[in-house]
C-alpha cells in the first residue's frame, strides 16, 4: 500500500514563496504542496506564480529537485460577472505543474448560475487532467455540505467534486452522516486542521479564524477521528492550518510545517487511519 498523500497548502505558510514552500515541504516530509495561483482576497500578500514566468521556472526546478508534487492549485471565485473562459490561462499553470485538483470557491448568490458555471469550469478544465472542488464555506454560497454537494451534483459533471475542509465542516454545522452518503467519486482530497472553541455567532469572527487562527490536529475540539473515518481510506490531505500568532511570534514556516504533518499523524495515528 502506498503512503496516505499529505500536502502542505499555500495557507499554511502564506509568507513563503512558492519555491521555498516547495523546499519547507521536502524538508517537513511532505509529499506534496498545493500552489495558490490566484490570491484569496485583495488584501493578501500574493506571489504572482501564474504571470511571473521566471517564478513558475524556480518552482519548477524546486519540485524536480526535491521530489515534491504538486496536489491542487487554487483558488479560483465563481462569481456573479465570472467568464468561465477566462480562467484557462491558469488551468494551464495549474497542469504544466502536474496539479490534478482545482479548488473552486461559490461567491454567487444564483444558485442556478453557480451550477451553470461550475458545469463550464468542470468542461474546461477536464482536458487538462483537473478536477474542480466546490469547497463549501459558510459566509459563501456554498455554504455548508448539503449545498455544496447539491450544486456538484446539479451540475452533472464526471469530475466535479466537493472538498470537505475540516474547519469548514465544522462552523457550518454539517452532519457526519451526510459526508458518508458523498459519492466517492465526489471527493478526490480533503483539507485538515483542528478548529477552537465553539461556533462564534458572528461570522466575521469565523472568517477571521479560517483565515488567521486554527489549530493544529488534536489541539482542538473538532472531532477528526469522526471526520476521517467519514472519508474514503486513504484520501489525500491537505494540511491547510494558518496560525498567524505563532507566525508573529516568530516561529518559522519549517517548524510550523513540521507541527502541522506531526500533529496530523499522531491523529490518524491514534484513530488507526
Amino acid at each position: 500500500m502506498n503512503p496516505r498523500v499529505m500536502s502542505l497548502a499555500a495557507l499554511t505558510v502564506l509568507e513563503l514563496s512558492p519555491p521555498r514552500m516547495v523546499e519547507v515541504a521536502a524538508r517537513a516530509g511532505y509529499s506534496h504542496v498545493g500552489l495558490r495561483l490566484e490570491p484569496a482576497t485583495p488584501e493578501e500578500h500574493h506571489f504572482p506564480l501564474a504571470s511571473d514566468a521566471g517564478l513558475r521556472r524556480q518552482t519548477a526546478e524546486r519540485l524536480r529537485d526535491t521530489g515534491i508534487r504538486v496536489l491542487d492549485v487554487e483558488i479560483l471565485r465563481l462569481k456573479p460577472d465570472t467568464l468561465v473562459a477566462n480562467f484557462e490561462a491558469l488551468l494551464a499553470v495549474g497542469a504544466d505543474f502536474g496539479a490534478s485538483e482545482l479548488l473552486v470557491a461559490g461567491n454567487d448568490p444564483d444558485e442556478q448560475r453557480l451550477t451553470d458555471n461550475f458545469a463550464a469550469l468542470c468542461d474546461l478544465a477536464a482536458p487538462y487532467g483537473l478536477h474542480p472542488h466546490l469547497e463549501f464555506m459558510p459566509w459563501t454560497d456554498a455554504k455548508d455540505l448539503t449545498q455544496a454537494t447539491r450544486i456538484v451534483e446539479n451540475a452533472g459533471r464526471a469530475n466535479g467534486c466537493v472538498l470537505v475542509d475540516a474547519f469548514h465542516f465544522d462552523r457550518s454545522a454539517s452532519r457526519l452522516e451526510d459526508l458518508r452518503r458523498l459519492p466517492v467519486s465526489r471527493i478526490r482530497y480533503a483539507q485538515l486542521c483542528d478548529v477552537a472553541g465553539p461556533r462564534p455567532d458572528d461570522m466575521a469572527e469565523i472568517l477571521r479564524q479560517a483565515r488567521n487562527e486554527r489549530r493544529f490536529p488534536g489541539d482542538g475540539e473538532c472531532d477528526l477521528n469522526g471526520l476521517l473515518h467519514s472519508l474514503p481510506a486513504d484520501l489525500p490531505l491537505s494540511l491547510e492550518i494558518p496560525t498567524r500568532q505563532l507566525l508573529e511570534q516568530g516561529v518559522s514556516a519549517l517548524q510550523r510545517a513540521q507541527w502541522a504533518l506531526e500533529k496530523a499523524r499522531k491523529v490518524m495515528n491514534a484513530g488507526s487511519l
